[in-house]
């Protein structure tokens, strides 16, 4: 066993740094997609009262977000500090939402957490965890909005609003059965395919609930306010919506996917919501408050965490 550690060790340290050439070269596309122009004459149509406003409401976005983590953490039994995991779990959402899940909301919370002192047992707990608060919060929220009516799927889609609301209904008793499992089956050990993992508490399962559709909440309040001429129910409504498409088509920070779906639901010629570049420059703006700063930021702090994590790594116990 002695024999291999120096190859163990080498293969990590390789696996480290194509990690780290796969982020650089994902950045770099989603760049070269961006029409920076675009995002620079967007913003000037706002004045700085409005974007402090939007640019407040995406801090709080992101901290509700990075309390995942933080309810991960009571979950997964580790004893790392809140600090560290507010600061990991923003990072990694900011990554996440323009690189992809699988790199920013799994790859990069295993290196950074692992990096940390963390077991590669408990990371996977709390990357399971995570990755079902935001769907499951997501599944409640949706649910209410779908069956309320709040919004009306295009033609096209041959999608009817009835098939949508009845949609929103399951999709509600589906959240409320992930509840009552928690209640029924709680610290109960379930196993699937060498896989082994168990629901949390009630407590911590309204909790997931709560943060999500309140994260959720917040990014369609976000872009309601950018907009300003469209009721909020119906610009939540379709952010959600938008959302599935971008999860469905695998494409980086639903570039294309979030403008094609407000574009087929709100712009329309003859509903008389919104035109159509009013509507664009929102988006634009969105994505500038909401993807590029917080990305740009989050580049930092991993780039920082980099240089110095080597010599003074974080220290973590597991409990």
């Amino acid at each position: 066993m002695r024999a291999r550690r120096p190859w163990l060790r080498r293969a990590v340290r390789l696996g480290s740094w194509l990690f780290l050439a796969l982020v650089a070269w994902l950045l770099l596309r989603y760049a070269r997609g961006v029409d920076w122009p675009a995002v620079g004459e967007a913003l000037r149509g706002y004045n700085a009262g409005q974007l402090a406003l939007v640019v407040a409401l995406a801090l709080l976005s992101y901290a509700t977000y990075a309390c995942y983590d933080l309810a991960a953490r009571r979950y997964a039994g580790h004893a790392l500090s809140t600090r560290r995991v507010l600061a990991i779990a923003a990072t990694c959402y900011a990554f996440a939402l323009s690189l992809g899940a699988l790199v920013g909301g799994a790859g990069l919370r295993l290196r950074l957490y692992a990096r940390s002192g963390l077991p590669t047992a408990c990371i996977g707990r709390v990357v399971a965890f995570s990755v079902t608060t935001n769907w499951v919060g997501y599944i409640a929220l949706a649910g209410v909005v779908f069956a309320a009516g709040a919004v009306a799927p295009p033609p096209a889609w041959g999608l009817g609003g009835g098939l949508l609301r009845a949609l929103g209904v399951a999709m509600v008793l589906l959240a409320l059965a992930y509840l009552g499992a928690c209640a029924r089956w709680r610290g109960r050990v379930f196993h699937f395919r060498g896989h082994h993992f168990r629901l949390p508490t009630p407590a911590l399962g309204a909790l997931q609930v709560l943060l999500a559709a309140a994260n959720w909440s917040l990014m369609g309040t976000l872009v309601w306010l950018l907009l300003g001429t469209v009721a909020w129910p119906l610009v939540l409504a379709t952010l959600l919506l938008s959302a599935v498409a971008s999860a469905l088509v695998h494409v980086p920070a639903g570039l294309g996917v979030i403008e094609a779906v407000f574009l087929a639901v709100l712009g329309p010629p003859g509903l008389g919501l919104v035109d159509e570049p009013r509507l664009l420059a929102a988006l634009l703006a969105y994505r500038a408050v909401y993807y590029l700063l917080p990305l740009s930021l989050a580049l930092a702090f991993y780039l920082a965490f980099e240089v110095r994590g080597g010599r003074s790594p974080w220290r973590a116990t597991a409990r």
